[in-house]
């Protein structure tokens, strides 16, 4: 027996396959119990992160390393090249392919990683939003240089403050989205989620959440991390991403946490120590929107974060599977 939290689907069999989630902010560990897991038993991971899926960004986004991969390989990393983009309606069909390939191969599989928004796009389907409008999205940007998204974040607050507490001041792209559903349907981005059409997963889900207690232990974790990226060749990475001539800030891959500092002090916007205190309080808020969502996790098992915690996270899985 396990006294482990098991999210069971609504309409399908009580012995349904089980499918593990780690999930959790940045920087505190779920790759390391991912791969005990895969060792352990055997589980095939699946990564739920949406800057691993990027092909030559490996140092600034904390990838696996190679010897890291060698012992465990995951699924949905180095799929696409950084000037594509991948939504979250891409994910949900990888991954229910990946989930399916490995349960179909006698396998349990691990999802882990930190990209909040595709765990609850996996686990609640997708709603059905307007297209875009390219009158409504060109006078939401004219609005946004003529008064700053900070003012337009402000204007989100006021019509939909669900979505205003979700989405960051600086992340221009989903304050546009969000302001331009309302103007187009007169429905906040919060209602079409709530009313959207539940399309839950057939599996048994055990949701492995880490939740720092020490929220400092945690800052000094992401600082100490950046600072690794830059000993191991972060700069030169942007260096050879900006040299390619086909990239630019505006695209998502680029608006990972750490590239547009990095790009930006390449371009000589801001100092070396400038670029790197801003980094690191881009990944601290990164880490802060994560935990915001996961609070809000249904069914999930919050573990806080040491290494005597992953022996006890593996002995009750053990039991489980």
């Amino acid at each position: 027996m396990t006294d482990l939290i098991i999210q069971r689907p609504t309409n399908a069999p009580t012995d349904s396959p089980t499918v593990i989630m780690i999930m959790g902010p940045t920087a505190a560990g779920k790759t390391e119990l991912a791969i005990r897991c895969a060792e352990q038993f055997g589980c095939e991971l699946i990564s739920v992160d949406s800057a691993l899926v990027y092909r030559e960004m490996d140092i600034g986004t904390a990838k696996p390393s190679a010897e890291e991969l060698a012992r465990a390989p995951h699924k949905l990393i180095d799929i696409i090249d950084p000037s594509e983009s991948y939504s979250a309606a891409s994910f949900r069909e990888d991954a229910l392919s990946q989930i399916q390939s490995t349960i179909s191969r006698g396998k349990t599989p691990v999802l882990v990683g930190g990209t909040m928004l595709y765990y609850k796009t996996l686990q609640e389907g997708l709603s059905e939003l307007p297209a875009a409008d390219e009158s409504i999205r060109a006078q939401l940007e004219e609005d946004a240089k003529a008064f700053g998204w900070q003012v337009m974040h402000d204007r989100l607050k006021q019509i939909d403050p669900v979505s205003a507490e979700r989405i960051h001041q600086n992340d221009p792209q989903r304050i546009q989205r969000a302001l331009e559903v309302y103007e187009i349907s007169g429905r906040t981005l919060t209602d079409f989620w709530q009313q959207q059409s539940s399309q839950s997963l057939p599996y048994n889900l055990v949701k492995i959440a880490f939740f720092p207690e020490d929220r400092d232990l945690l800052k000094q974790r992401i600082a100490m991390r950046f600072h690794q990226m830059l000993e191991l060749g972060f700069i030169d990475e942007v260096k050879a991403l900006r040299q390619r001539g086909d990239l630019n800030l505006e695209m998502p891959s680029m608006r990972c946490v750490g590239y547009r500092q990095v790009w930006e002090h390449l371009d000589g916007l801001m100092s070396y120590d400038e670029m790197t205190e801003r980094a690191i309080i881009a990944t601290r808020q990164l880490a802060k929107r994560q935990l915001t969502w996961l609070r809000k996790e249904k069914n999930a098992n919050f573990y806080d974060v040491n290494q005597a915690i992953y022996l006890k996270i593996l002995k009750k899985l053990k039991n489980l599977l």
